[in-house]
């Protein structure tokens, strides 16, 4: 199959960068909007415009029905979900195929396959993968048994969870069942699947994930990235490669998820996300995001490759381009998130109108966004206005560059995270790398800027 025309099931700055590569290769686009984002960029950009239903999730992004009906209207060949919303709903996925549209990514069951975290557990089992000490619980006897099992702190996870809800830490006993009951109704409520399951906490510990892409036949790796400065388990600042790996650890963890991939003989591009305990020096698999990253753009930047255009040659039925041995990555890049929240209440979400939009230009800098001046940002949907990504030669020049970026950039009429992000990237910290998940809380705690609750 040649795609010609191509139904983007997602807004934001994931749409317009699916359009950005759409341009280039010639390919058509029809954008599903809701009623809030009929007067967006994307939708001034796209070649074809269709309207989902209202502003809410739950009435157009999220509608499985009126996605399918709208992209087979339009004359669209596939559909690329993006990030979030239907991306890794495996019914979403087989919805599509039913209606002889091409899914842009894996499988309707490898996106089941992994979309289960104690499935995906499996599978990395069978792959040779190290898992975290953990598993499901069906009652709170159960729980507390495992709890004793593998010790505390711990994590209690949701089995279809993901982006840190329906994640719940627990120090002790006595706080074992008030924090199940609050993990399994936030599960219920973000994922329709109130099922938990609970994993040993590693405290000194680093995100590292693998990006990797697949041909339905061979998989490869695009390297490592390293995500661990998070704040509730949503990621801020994310580089590439990780810092401050031994090469030995740096292949190990490459392949290991290299492994997984060719266990699923995975389809499309994926993240292995990993997790490096600092003490041990071991590291452990904990999912694998079967979709696009919000954070694809540093990998592009070490590859030099345009992964949206690798998702629609695999898509298309094209075998890789490469071997493993053929891939060169090269510099360094760091991408820091903008987002619409307020550090000063507690990174409470802020919506309103945009007065002033200005990012950074420059070699070596790159801004995905959606906002403009005159933008609204409405409640309904995630807070991120915009990603400033920065590359360079090796990881002190990128911190530089990145620093004067984010001074280039402003951002007014709303509150938003952009002085948080300037005092982390001049940080000690950040600037020495290889920092833990531990990091930003202990941080905010000393930064003025931000009310961090007690």
């Amino acid at each position: 199959m040649i795609l010609r025309r191509l139904f983007i099931a997602n807004r934001g700055e994931i749409a317009l960068r699916v359009q950005r590569t759409c341009e280039r290769l010639g390919v058509e686009t029809v954008l599903g909007v809701s009623d809030a984002d009929r007067n967006s960029v994307a939708a001034r950009r796209a070649d074809h415009v269709v309207r989902l239903g209202a502003a809410a999730p739950a009435a157009s992004y999220l509608d499985i029905d009126a996605v399918v009906r709208a992209a087979c209207a339009s004359g669209a060949q596939a559909v690329h979900p993006g990030y979030g919303f239907l991306s890794e709903k495996a019914a979403f996925a087989a919805a599509c195929e039913a209606a002889g549209l091409v899914f842009i990514g894996p499988t309707p069951a490898q996106l089941a396959a992994v979309g289960d975290k104690l499935s995906a557990r499996g599978h990395a089992l069978a792959a040779g993968v190290p898992v975290v000490p953990g598993g499901s619980a069906a009652s709170f006897e159960e729980a507390g048994a495992l709890a004793a099992e593998i010790g505390y702190p711990l994590l209690i996870k949701a089995v279809a969870g993901g982006g840190g809800r329906g994640m719940q830490r627990v120090d002790s006993p006595a706080e074992l069942r008030f924090a199940i009951d609050r993990a399994m109704a936030e599960a219920q409520a973000a994922f329709g699947d109130a099922r938990i399951y609970l994993e040993h906490y590693v405290a000194a510990g680093r995100h590292i994930e693998v990006q990797v892409l697949g041909d339905g036949v061979r998989s490869v790796h695009l390297g490592t990235r390293d995500c661990s400065i998070q704040r509730r388990f949503q990621k801020l600042i994310e580089e590439a490669p990780a810092p401050s790996l031994t090469a030995a650890l740096r292949a190990d963890i490459e392949s290991a998820a290299v492994r997984l991939a060719d266990h699923l003989r995975y389809r499309g591009l994926g993240t292995v996300e990993m997790l490096l305990d600092c003490a041990s020096g071991r590291f452990y698999f904990l999912e694998m995001n079967a979709r696009i990253q919000v954070e694809h753009p540093v990998t592009e930047a070490i590859s030099g490759l345009d992964l949206v255009a690798e998702q629609i040659r695999v898509a298309e039925g094209r075998p890789l381009r490469w071997r493993q041995s053929d891939l060169r990555l090269a510099g360094h890049a760091i991408e820091c998130r903008i987002n619409a929240e307020d550090p000063a209440r507690d990174f409470q979400p802020c919506p309103g109108t945009v007065a002033r939009a200005r990012f950074a230009v420059g070699a070596g800098i790159r801004v995905d966004t959606h906002i403009e001046t005159g933008a609204d940002i409405t409640p309904f949907y995630d807070s991120l206005l915009a990603k400033i990504i920065v590359s360079g030669t090796d990881r002190a020049a990128t911190v530089n560059r990145l620093t004067t970026a984010l001074s280039a950039c402003d951002l007014q009429g709303i509150d938003n995270t952009l002085v948080l992000q300037r005092a982390l990237a001049a940080s000690p910290e950040f600037a020495m790398g290889g920092v833990t998940t531990a990091f930003l809380p202990q941080w905010l705690e000393r930064w003025p800027g931000s009310a961090v609750p007690r």
